[in-house]
């Protein structure tokens, strides 16, 4: 065959290649059982046996495709090995690279069932190395990008150093998989005429075949993120509408109002005013951020309320907001269930009551938010199961994952002095 026309040959069959890892990720995308299985945030061993299988079994076809149509475009054996692993673990891995190799291993190639159960073992331990779990999915198939996350990276940049570490690990697998074809010719399937320019589009390509499907599973990952988070939202809402609305507070507030009609008909109509408009932001408030300014006019509206109940000598508020931090975006509903939280389990289990302080600053590029009380604190042995055991701790701790991923900082702490701290750091972000 003619040089240039083998040529042509190559680089169409490794576009083919790519369009085959695209179009997999999108039919195992668009399966409900599988997305489920993807996007578990714990992975035991049963379910890395399971997502090697489902993965392997469509590695097997393309593959059993290559050898039967003699077409090498299919088989993306090397590449799902290494994705199974870097996704699920070393088993996970090894599973899936183990069924992809069956096909070659009946066409003979027996280097095949060695080199993809070490890739796929090897995308386990690159897994291992990531910093955080979510770098793998901020896996670009572009080398520039992941040159300027290297450079990044030096000034505080974490996900870079692994993401060209993962990016140059693709490389030395697919250059190792034409060494050994080419030293043992029929034992293993490569793609390889000879050029150095189509070996770099071979290795780029292989980076693409694992990077693609990884592109396109978050792109599905950032919506079923936002459906939680709006489902989250919603919980929230209903979660704070009935800690405040429950017959106990109703009762209690209209109990104070009735109180005050006679002999304060002022503070009584004031007490009136920021119960309908704790009501109205409840019911009405659709937006996912807020600004601090409206967030803290909300919780002055709701502490108001509860020092009147309360009395002003056991319910003291005391506020440090550096003006900065006013018009940064907070998400909606956030420290109300933590001012309630102090309220309940930390001051109104004292006697003699006592004070929330309610602090902003920035720190470190993070808005940085903390509710701190006197109260009677929490037991040491408590503070690790702080968030099984509050239904509202847990769900504004839950909401901030879900907005923010692993960049939020969430700390409860016992005081010395007594009481507890509970501090929030999340990105900035301006109105």
């Amino acid at each position: 065959m003619d040089p240039n026309n083998a040529r042509e040959l190559l680089l169409l069959v490794l576009l083919v290649k790519i369009l085959a890892a695209a179009s997999i990720a999108s039919i195992l995308g668009r399966s409900a059982s599988f997305k489920r299985l993807l996007f578990r945030p714990e992975k035991t061993v049963r379910q890395q046996f399971i997502f090697g299988f489902v993965l392997g079994a469509a590695l097997f076809v393309g593959a059993a495709l290559r050898v039967i149509l003699k077409f090498q475009a299919p088989d993306l054996g090397l590449e799902g090995a290494v994705l199974a692993g870097v996704l699920y673990g070393n088993i996970a891995g090894m599973i899936a690279g183990g069924l992809a190799s069956l096909p070659a291993l009946a066409h003979q190639e027996i280097l095949a069932l060695p080199l993809l159960l070490i890739a796929g073992a090897l995308g386990g331990f690159a897994r291992s190395l990531a910093p955080s779990k979510d770098i793998v999915w901020h896996f670009s198939p572009f080398f520039d990008l992941n040159l300027y996350r290297w450079f990044r990276q030096r000034f505080g940049y974490p996900r870079g150093g692994w993401q060209m570490f993962f990016f140059m690990w693709l490389i030395v697998l697919e250059a190792s998989r034409i060494l050994l074809g080419r030293a043992f010719p029929g034992k293993l399937y490569y793609l390889f005429n000879g050029s150095s320019l189509i070996l770099i589009a071979i290795c780029l390509t292989t980076i693409a075949c694992v990077a693609i499907p990884l592109t396109i599973w978050k792109n599905i990952r950032i919506e079923l993120q936002l459906e939680e988070q709006g489902r989250l939202l919603m919980q929230a809402r209903l979660d704070a509408l009935t800690a405040q609305i429950n017959p106990h507070f109703l009762f209690n507030t209209l109990n104070s109002i009735a109180s005050l009609v006679r002999i304060d008909p002022e503070t009584a109509r004031q007490v009136i005013v920021k119960l309908s408009s704790i009501l109205r932001r409840l019911l009405q408030k659709h937006e996912n951020f807020t600004p601090l300014n409206e967030e803290l006019a909300f919780i002055d509206d709701y502490l108001s309320i509860e020092v009147i109940r309360f009395g002003e000598q056991k319910l003291r508020i005391v506020k440090e907001i550096e003006d900065q931090t006013l018009p940064l975006m907070v998400p909606s509903m956030l420290l109300q269930p933590i001012v309630e939280n102090a309220i309940r389990h930390g001051l109104s289990p004292k006697v003699e009551g006592g004070v929330i302080a309610i602090r902003s600053c920035r720190e470190n590029g993070r808005l940085i938010l903390e509710v701190r009380d006197n109260g009677v604190g929490i037991p040491l042995e408590q503070i690790e199961h702080i968030y099984q055991q509050g239904i509202g701790i847990n769900n504004v701790r839950e909401r901030l994952r879900v907005l923010y991923g692993s960049e939020f900082i969430f700390q409860v702490d016992r005081l010395p002095e007594g009481g507890t701290s509970i501090q929030i750091g999340i990105p900035l972000l301006a109105n």
